[in-house]
């Protein structure tokens, strides 16, 4: 037994050494009875043992490559020793946290840090996911402006939480949870349904995610800031999500800063500066706009969070942007996902079935689409009629059953792989996973392979569920 830990208590290590095995009986009945039966249905219901970096690992050894990266969320991998001794730190300074009254340290210099990477914003409201970072700044928009209405784009991904849905483009996600805020779509790069949303006068603001999560799409170039100027002579607010494409995912800090000018008045980030370890959402904004929200001591806690500033998640996103700084993470993002992104768009001309490759840094999307042949739009007709999605859904399969990678697809019902990897990934990594690809690739164009096979199965399937 280490020295440090208390005689008695809670021994995690023997508990999971007793009860691991039940993960998916206990998953089933005590949580989302859908979530082990969904993983059973598609090969993924692997029993992972320890992680590290990009790796995952099993009881025997084998490992895998994560370009999934929890969403985004293991931007510097898993278990970064850096963050790790942050934490150590911060528990054993034994610090008065969360009094309620006092302005501790440790937020102030987080948000001086975060500010300084987005130039024009002055402070921070931290709280402690993405969707809270969303929440926040629709609250922030239509309290700033007078305004009820919310603008998004078709497609978009902002959370689940009611707010938050409002400006959810998906319908599945939004289905049965009606009625939520005044809100309405407009198609992305859709300049003139924009202006006609904001002649009306009620429009508080826009959010936008500059790449969307569900597909992999990039706002047309020059839009945003056309967007921006549009909103702000309406007296409109722009708000950018960046909860997945933040802290350097896409090759710059935030991803709307590879378009020149783009000054956002609010922006959400989250995912990434958790290191991992303890849940933090942030909305960066315009003074005038937080002092406006908090306008009086009357409103001092206006809107708060119970475990928003907590000394962790405080201490995980200094260590954060200290390891971003030092490792040079955000360059790294840059290289190899140009690399990455370059070897897979030059096949391309190799395999029919691939479509597209796009996307910006380590957010790459991997499109595929009806081939020319008559032998594989055979089966790729009879994929569609099932349901969309199902072929990248069998791209996906093999490359875990087979080459130990773990991707997914980029949405309900789309034919496209979101590949969202650490951003320490190498080229060894990259080596591994075209490689890997490429042999996917040949089967499925082969007609023939596992994934043929597995397409069967789903096809099966997702008859039986009509």
């Amino acid at each position: 037994m280490p020295a440090d830990r208390p005689t008695g208590g809670l021994d995690l290590a023997a508990l999971l050494a007793d009860r691991g095995a039940e993960r998916y009986e206990l998953h089933a009945r005590h949580l989302n009875p859908q979530l082990p039966r969904m993983l059973h249905t598609i090969g993924f219901d692997r029993t992972y043992e320890r992680a590290r970096g990009a790796y995952f690992y099993d009881a025997d050894g084998n490992d895998y490559l994560d370009m999934l990266a929890g969403f985004g969320i293991f931007a510097l991998g898993r278990h970064h020793p850096v963050v790790r001794d942050a934490l150590r730190q911060v528990m054993d300074l034994d610090l008065p946290d969360l009094t309620r009254f006092d302005c501790p340290p440790l937020p102030g210099l987080l948000a001086e840090r975060l500010v300084a990477h987005a130039p024009g914003l002055d402070r921070v409201f931290f709280g402690n996911s993405g969707t809270e970072a969303v929440e926040t700044a629709l609250k922030f928009a239509r309290y700033a402006t007078g305004r009820p209405r919310v603008l998004y784009c078709d497609h978009a991904f902002h959370g689940l939480t009611a707010g938050a849905l409002s400006v959810n483009g998906e319908s599945g996600f939004r289905k049965g949870f009606d009625p939520l805020l005044p809100d309405t779509a407009v198609p992305l790069g859709d300049l003139a349904a924009l202006e006609r949303e904001l002649r009306k006068g009620d429009v508080a603001a826009l959010i936008v995610e500059p790449i969307q999560g569900k597909g992999v799409h990039e706002t047309p170039p020059g839009w945003l800031l056309a967007a921006q100027e549009l909103l702000h002579a309406h007296k409109a607010l722009l708000i950018c999500d960046e909860v997945q494409t933040g802290i350097g995912r896409t090759g710059t800090f935030f991803a709307y800063q590879h378009e020149e000018g783009v000054r956002p008045d609010l922006v959400c980030a989250a995912k990434a500066l958790s290191g991992g370890y303890v849940p933090v959402g942030a909305t960066l904004g315009k003074s005038w706009i937080f002092e406006k929200v908090y306008s009086s001591m009357d409103r001092v806690l206006v809107h708060s969070a119970s475990f928003g500033s907590n000394a962790q998640a405080m201490a995980a996103g200094l260590a954060t942007l200290q390891v971003v700084q030092d490792e040079q993470v955000v360059e790294n993002a840059r290289r190899i996902g140009d690399l990455l992104r370059a070897r897979l768009a030059a096949l391309t001309d190799r395999y029919e079935l691939l479509a597209d490759v796009r996307g910006r840094g380590l957010m790459i999307g991997i499109e595929f689409g009806r081939p020319k042949s008559l032998k594989l739009r055979t089966g790729w007709t009879a994929l569609q009629a099932a349901r969309k999605g199902l072929f990248a859904q069998m791209v996906v399969v093999p490359l875990l059953q087979k080459h130990r990678i773990l991707t997914q697809v980029s949405g309900d019902h789309l034919e496209v792989i979101k590949l969202i990897p650490p951003l320490i990934i190498t080229e060894k990594e990259v080596d591994r996973f075209v490689d890997a690809f490429t042999e996917v690739m040949d089967d499925a164009h082969r007609g023939s392979g596992l994934m043929w096979d597995f397409g069967r199965t789903l096809v099966k399937q997702a008859v039986s569920n009509r």
